[in-house]
């Protein structure tokens, strides 16, 4: 045996010690790509690696000729050293799906919020797929208020936030809802940060009451708009001036960062009535008894103006309560007493007029 072959034998020696240690992980050049989407690796092995079509990927429409070409580098596992025809078996998806693990375990670490498209809605929640894993937000964290029809996010890009996830058993749970009210607050501290006293908001009527209306600011924060601030009728039906879901222009009036409440005015009001009132002293007016207190009734003049009948300018006789001489809704000829234009505030007297007339009051 000659120096030669003494080192061809060694080197064969060699390259077969090197063979015994396939890793569990290898990479190689394709080879070629076959039209049933097997994939042939040269791997430096005493034989090549196949990908089959099925450990290419799950997704049977996905073709390997769209993402690589001959002559590129793929990293796959090893699943056996034989496939029985010579051939090392070989899986990308494994690869690939360790991967995209990672990626995701990463992302959830770093609370990052995702968007993908909803894949299925059922009567419990949706279904998003992030880096081929099932991701189930159920329909109390999907952001759909109660009652409302969820199928109508089917198709639909959403964000949302994974908020449990379990390796193990491929259980991941995700939020809309834990976005929409990071955004929110975020709204509303930018809000409350630029709100002031004379700025003016386009808002949404949100509900309305005897006191006034609750008006919405941008979806996130609400108003008080007093029924004061909607009608110089302090009497009016506010029901009968705006409704549930108007588009009204408002302004803010006061501010309390601290509690979180906001008074707004409604420049619809209408002219001040007081600006061109002409009631003088000793007018006789017709009024009606629009409220009654311990002290008094408060009786309107007309729409915007009202006056006060302190109880003891209601009769001659000493009331006990007012409710002993008149009621609510009631209509009474008075005298204007006083009149404090600047203020807003009219004195009347109805005994003034007693022994004048018996023809004072009339009932509604």
């Amino acid at each position: 045996m000659n120096e030669n072959q003494e080192q061809s034998f060694e080197e064969l020696y060699n390259e077969s010690l090197k063979e015994t240690k396939l890793e569990k992980t290898v990479t190689g050049k394709i080879i070629s790509i076959t039209n049933q989407g097997e994939i042939f690796v040269d791997i430096h092995y005493k034989a090549d690696g196949i990908i089959p079509k099925k450990e290419y990927s799950d997704d049977e429409t996905k073709n390997p000729k769209d993402e690589f070409k001959i002559g590129e580098t793929i990293t796959a596992d090893v699943l056996k050293q034989n496939d029985g025809l010579g051939n090392v078996l070989l899986s990308y998806k494994r690869v690939k799906q360790r991967e995209e693990r990672k990626k995701l375990e990463n992302k959830i670490k770093n609370n990052e919020i995702f968007e993908e498209t909803v894949k299925e809605v059922n009567d419990k929640g949706i279904v998003v797929e992030v880096l081929c894993k099932r991701v189930f937000i159920p329909l109390s964290l999907s952001g759909i208020s109660r009652g409302e029809d969820a199928s109508k996010l089917q198709g639909q890009t959403v964000k949302f936030r994974i908020t449990e996830y379990d390796a193990k058993t491929n259980k991941i749970i995700g939020s809309i809802k834990n976005v929409l009210d990071e955004a929110k607050q975020t709204k509303q501290e930018e809000f409350w940060n630029n709100v002031e006293i004379g700025k003016k908001y386009e808002g949404i009527v949100a509900s309305i009451s005897s006191y006034g209306a609750f008006v919405d600011l941008g979806g996130i924060v609400q108003g008080l708009l007093h029924v004061s601030e909607i009608s110089w009728n302090r009497n009016a039906n506010v029901n009968e001036i705006l409704e549930q879901g108007q588009k009204i222009e408002v302004t803010i009036k006061d501010v309390d960062k601290e509690n979180k409440r906001i008074k707004l005015s409604y420049g619809d009001k209408g002219p001040n009535p007081w600006n061109t009132m002409k009631y003088q002293i000793n007018d006789v007016v017709k009024v009606k008894v629009n409220k009654i207190m311990p002290f008094g009734v408060f009786a309107e003049l007309e729409p915007g103006i009202e006056g006060l009948v302190h109880i003891s300018q209601i009769a001659e006789r000493k009331l006990a309560k007012p409710e002993d001489e008149l009621k609510l809704g009631q209509h009474v000829n008075a005298k204007i007493i006083d009149v404090d234009k600047e203020n807003e505030k009219i004195e009347l007297s109805i005994k003034e007029l007693e022994g004048t007339s018996n023809e004072y009051k009339e009932e509604m």
